[in-house]
């Protein structure tokens, strides 16, 4: 069993209310500083506080997502967001103005801080006392969304299923089967079409006022500077847009020629893009959650023993949710314990293939929160997405070799393999459009929902549109967005699943040419959490923090041989 490190500056048992926390950070605010040594001790204090605080919030995340229909645990994550969020800000913006102006700031170890320090100013030119309460609101709206979605479910046959096991049905043999399934998959999402677009105008209102505030023209030059990049542009985004255009989507067309000529049909439509062209039944990789978790804890183990124990540590202490169930929030995570230096994993497994690339995904995450467990600060552990998910998407690739604990069919094991390494370029396509679909909402912050609808149309068409014939389907084509949970909840965070989606191929490539130093290398990177820049971190890794339309042909070229070997 795991347990919280023992804390050495609040208390044990800490009651997570505000007449219990202010004090603390008075105190931290009031206290003197003088010498090197008291300012890291300061620093490791306000980093203790901190983590409980994370994961107490983690805990009422968790909850409130494993089970939307509850009122109360709604409540205790509203309470938090309303209650806790907006009194720690003010206190915290004054913690990161006596840091930057104690006079032994410039003695910390320079290498060891830098990006702690070059967080902490950019947070300080960010601060907007008015931001406050606007932040608070967006997130309690922002969390509509998952109550919405949550509670959508449809009736195939008999018997009624999640929109998380429904799709399972898209990837039947036999046709028809698979378009009753699409069509009341969408027609239920349909059904609060106007319902979710107005959350989101409500969000994109919201979110532009903040911007205003922080004196930024709009909410997208706001966020570049929020999530710290420091090391690309949107300039960069949009070259990377292009690049996918140019070297991705003919591969893709490919395949999906490929598709229609295998199945016989005279247009690929949208309940088409899922099944085997095999002709083959679903695969099967596994029977409900709990064989889920013990075969992946067999195959981490597999790659390394190390590996394997994380997860194993994580089934002993209950840190995994993972069968899909109506008023279950969609969508799958890795939520870290700050405190406890573990994990929890939740996720909508329906019994499918895609399940298994989830668990994997999730798994990789797993195991970085592991190895930054034991950094000195609770800031060190937050990692830019950029390589968070590089943690995941090369976990998924990695994993690969060692999936026939999966599959006990030779034919099936390659059948996966090919379906895996399609999936990592469908993905760049994908994210290219929901990113620059946000780079558009938010640089015409006053549109309308039917302008909106038509740059997303715009968008998506250069991309492929899913490769599919939405000839009468015009409706469901146009509201596909409002199916990624980033763009409601988490603004932005979305380019990232592609910058680490190349820098995992580029891992693997790496692993099937000398598989211990690679893995070694991966873990040596993880290892860092962000005390090292992304260009560093990607490095350490043994590859490159590149974008550019030439690394994306060359990545591409070499997934395409590996497919076509299979």
């Amino acid at each position: 069993m795991i347990h919280k490190k023992t804390r050495t500056y609040i208390p044990a048992n800490l009651e997570i209310k505000w007449e219990t926390l202010e004090p603390l950070y008075k105190e931290l605010c009031a206290r003197p500083i003088n010498s090197v040594e008291e300012l890291e001790q300061w620093l490791r204090d306000r980093s203790e506080l901190e983590a409980a605080l994370e994961e107490d919030f983690a805990w009422r995340y968790i909850r409130m997502t494993c089970d939307t229909n509850s009122e109360e645990k709604l409540q205790n994550f509203q309470y938090f967001a309303t209650e806790i969020e907006p009194k720690t800000a003010p206190y915290s913006n004054e913690l990161n103005k006596k840091l930057v102006a104690n006079e032994y700031a410039d003695q910390l170890d320079g290498e060891k801080y830098f990006i702690y320090l070059r967080g902490v100013r950019k947070s300080l030119e960010l601060f907007r006392e008015e931001n406050i309460p606007l932040q608070t609101e967006i997130q309690v709206e922002q969390q509509k969304y998952q109550s919405i979605t949550g509670s959508m479910s449809v009736h195939i046959g008999d018997k009624e299923f999640t929109l998380e096991q429904a799709a399972v049905i898209l990837k039947d043999t036999d046709r028809s089967k698979r378009q009753e399934a699409w069509e009341k998959i969408t027609t239920r999402r349909l059904q609060e079409k106007d319902k979710l677009n107005e959350l989101f105008d409500h969000l994109r209102k919201l979110r532009h006022k903040v911007a205003l505030n922080a004196g930024f023209e709009n909410f997208r030059d706001y966020m570049f500077q929020a999530l710290g990049r420091f090391d690309y542009t949107p300039q960069d985004c949009y070259a990377f847009h292009e690049a996918i255009e140019r070297e991705i989507v003919p591969i893709l067309r490919e395949q999906a020629e490929k598709r229609k000529e295998t199945l016989g049909l005279d247009s690929l439509r949208p309940w088409d893009m899922d099944v085997d062209i095999s002709g083959k039944a679903a695969l099967k990789p596994f029977h409900g959650g709990d064989d889920l978790i013990d075969k992946s804890i067999q195959c981490f183990t597999n790659i390394s023993k190390y590996l394997g124990e994380r997860l194993e540590i994580m089934k002993e202490n209950n840190l995994f949710d993972v069968e899909s169930r109506k008023g279950k929030a969609p969508g799958g995570y890795n939520y870290p314990l700050s405190e406890t230096g573990a994990p929890f994993i939740f996720m909508n497994s329906a019994n499918g293939f895609r399940d298994l690339t989830t668990m994997v995904h999730e798994g990789g995450h797993a195991v970085h929160t592991f190895l930054t467990a034991d950094l000195e600060l609770n800031d060190f552990k937050h990692c830019p997405s950029e390589v968070a998910e590089l943690a995941s998407m090369s976990m998924e690739l990695i994993s690969m070799d060692n999936w026939n604990v999966y599959f006990d069919n030779a034919e099936d094991l390659k059948r996966a393999k090919r379906d895996q390494l399609v999936d990592v370029l469908k993905t760049l396509p994908w994210v290219a459009v929901v990113d620059q679909f946000q780079h558009w909402i938010y640089t015409n912050p006053d549109h309308t929902d039917a302008e909106r609808t038509e740059a997303w149309k715009q968008i998506y068409e250069p991309f492929g549109a899913g490769f599919a014939d939405w000839s009468g389907l015009e409706e469901a084509e146009e509201n596909l967005w409002q199916k990624q949970l980033h763009i409601f909840e988490i603004p932005f965070y979305y380019i990232e699943y592609g910058f680490a989606q190349l820098g995992a191929i580029a891992v693997w490539k790496n692993y099937k040419e000398n598989p211990e130093k690679a893995l070694q290398q991966y873990l040596d990177a993880l290892k860092l959490g962000y005390t090292k820049t992304i260009k560093e971190i990607y490095e350490t890794a043994g590859i490159k923090f590149d974008f550019s339309a030439g690394y994306v042909k060359e990545l591409a070229e070499f997934v395409k041989g590996e497919i076509e070997k299979l």
